[in-house]
């Protein structure tokens, strides 16, 4: 009798451990491409760049120091045991952070405008991030072909966009699935990497001496120029940190964890150990040490598996501005956007179609314009290192507020971080006429954009907030109204207050409907809901009013005419020939007067113009939808 519990909990133990062995392989294959395609350009770039190092033992070892001992502090310390504690409801990422935030800075409105000017402008920095990524990845791979076949090198470019689109055109399977998919890739990826690397320091051991952190700090004080400029290629080791925060939702905290310590972290200096080896045995290596790693004979496969691996490091940045975009949209900052669940267990897993599209156009614009791995290494560093500094610095409120006892020294090692962070902006602000002016003119536009959206909202509700009438005894007032025959649905997004279209119908029309029935549509935190639990119907008035809450779960888009036959099985009988939707559109007026900010207004009104129309979002019937608009004047 008392071992039967413990039979039973070997399954679920099992279970549990093929999930989570499940996910940590998904997250290698999503989360982890990035950072790990890094050693394709970070070490070359350092002495082959645009701001090239002279190649000495100094200064390698210097820069290998460098490299391992900022992604110990940043990526291991900072991202994998620090900032994937601060999660919202298991969603990470900064608007993620800027949604804690807001809830533990309620009292204190200066915090919270701080706090969310720090979030909107890093979030938007990272879209600039999000679409370099995929480009200098597959250019930085794909350009290995002309170190193999130099013959080949016209074709780069080309085979880079066919290999984007490609890239592209997978999202609509989910990242769970693309996971599992590139997941075994990936980790072949880092087992050879870290294998080349291996076999380069079994033939030059004293590279090893390179981990220790004095000769990054004697390359920083006998060279401190030099130092400075390099810190803008070390930093291209870190690209790809940020993603783990932001794709956090897709996999989990644990399963990131295991990955980064288990295989990508030793794989990773492993390789630029044995990069730094390969140069000091041979100079002429220095123009491409990552693929002259390999014995001559395995180049060609080296290329094809690194293209692979770089695809699939585009995948960490599009999951990451999918869940971005989404949560700028439950905040307020984007209108409603039609997002596609692909999990039925990890909620976080998503995919925009709108957005996935636009971002291929501007990363096939951005191979077309720079053309090679190089120039794009220019415009890279600059958004990734903004965004880190502004994140930490979010986390570091965030920690003032939480007040706990640890609260010292967890500020103590975010100086350290944010110290460090601030030397790698100023060392990538070098590179802004070389290229870095796109990120930054990227995340200016879409800051203003989230903004202004943010805004412009704002102001209407405030309007309809003024303006709104208590739902309760509300009913009582209706028996004088002319009623006509039919039934009208009003749709409200707060239960307890009277729907404006409601109030509008009767001031202009003067008449109301024989069966009316208010329809708020909420969004539960499971998968599915069953439809024997998706309606509640309350008799406000009989025979008359109605108030009926829909209930769905996460993965679920709202269907009308389902609700319609649910509301049937429950009683209330609508026909849809006799029923009218309404629906209600404020907007606000043109500029009587032109001034400083009226392009502003113009843009929130374009935004919302072009925003999905809720009658595709709620699937309603075209020819029985009334949409109620109200202009409000500034």
């Amino acid at each position: 009798m008392e071992s039967a519990p413990e039979s039973a909990a070997v399954p679920v133990t099992q279970s549990h451990d093929r999930r989570l062995a499940t996910l940590s392989l998904g997250a290698l294959g999503v989360v982890f491409g990035d950072i790990g395609t890094s050693p394709l350009y970070a070490f070359k770039e350092a002495f082959g760049g645009e701001h090239a190092l002279p190649l000495s033992q100094a200064n390698v070892f210097g820069v290998l120091s460098m490299i391992f001992w900022a992604v110990m502090l940043i990526v291991s310390v900072k991202y994998v045991l620090f900032v994937l504690r601060f999660d919202n409801k298991g969603e990470g990422g900064v608007l993620a952070l800027l949604a804690l935030a807001s809830q533990l800075f309620r009292k204190n409105r200066r915090l919270s405008a701080i706090a969310t000017v720090i979030a909107i402008f890093a979030a938007a920095l990272f879209y600039g991030d999000a679409v370099i990524t995929p480009a200098i990845s597959v250019l930085s791979a794909v350009e290995g072909i002309s170190v193999a076949t130099p013959a080949l090198e016209r074709w780069v470019v080309p085979a880079t966009i066919v290999i984007l689109i490609g890239v592209f055109a997978l999202q609509p399977y989910g990242t769970g699935r693309i996971g599992k998919l590139f997941g075994p890739v990936t980790m072949i990826w880092f087992l050879i990497i870290g294998t080349l690397g291996v076999l380069s320091i079994a033939q030059t051991p004293a590279i090893l001496q390179a981990l220790n952190p004095a000769y990054a700090w004697a390359f920083a004080m006998q060279s401190p120029g030099l130092a400075f400029i390099a810190l803008g290629s070390v930093f291209l080791a870190l690209t790809g940190g940020e993603a783990l925060y932001a794709d956090m939702g897709h996999f989990g905290r644990l399963p990131i964890r295991i990955a980064w310590f288990g295989l990508v972290l030793p794989a990773l200096m492993l390789n630029y150990l044995g990069q730094g080896a390969l140069v000091l045995r041979d100079a002429a290596a220095v123009k491409n040490p990552f693929y002259l790693l390999a014995p001559p004979a395995l180049l060609i496969p080296l290329v094809v598996l690194a293209t692979i691996a770089t695809v699939i490091a585009s995948q960490a940045t599009i999951s990451g501005a999918f869940s971005v975009t989404q949560q700028a949209s439950r905040l307020g900052y984007l209108p409603r956007l039609p997002v596609t669940h692909t999990s039925a267990t990890e909620r976080g897993q998503i995919y925009i179609g709108q957005l996935n599209w636009l971002m291929l156009i501007v990363v096939v614009m951005l191979v077309l314009g720079f053309g090679s791995s190089t120039h794009l290494a220019a415009a890279y560093g600059i958004a990734v290192s903004a965004t880190m500094a502004l994140e930490t610095a979010l986390v570091a409120l965030v920690v003032v507020v939480m007040g706990k006892r640890t609260r010292l020294p967890m500020l103590g090692v975010l100086l350290v971080v944010f110290a460090a962070e601030v030397l790698f902006l100023a060392s990538n602000t070098t590179k802004i006429a070389a290229g870095g002016w796109f990120p930054l003119l990227c995340g200016l536009a879409i800051f203003t954009l989230l903004t202004t959206w943010k805004r412009g909202s704002e102001v209407l509700t405030a309007d309809a907030a003024a303006k709104h009438v208590p739902l309760k005894g509300f009913c009582e007032h209706l028996s004088s109204i002319t009623r006509v025959p039919g039934t009208a649905v009003f749709f409200a997004a707060n239960r307890e207050v009277v729907p404006t279209t409601l109030l509008h119908n009767l001031k202009h029309n003067k008449v109301l409907y024989e069966r009316v029935v208010f329809l708020t549509v909420t969004t539960e935190d499971v998968p599915k809901v069953a439809d024997d639990e998706r309606i509640e119907i309350e008799i406000l008035m009989p025979q008359s009013v109605y108030q009926v809450i829909v209930r769905y779960g996460f993965m679920e888009n709202p269907d009308a005419m389902h609700v319609l036959k649910l509301m049937s099985a429950r009683g209330l009988r609508l026909d849809v020939n006799e029923t009218t939707f309404f629906l209600g559109k404020s907007t606000i007026a043109r500029a009587e007067r032109h001034g400083l900010f009226t392009w502003r207004r113009e843009l929130f009104r374009r935004i919302q113009r072009n925003a999905p129309s809720a009658t595709e979002y709620f699937r309603l019937p075209p020819d029985r939808v009334v949409e109620l608009g109200t202009q409000l004047r500034l």
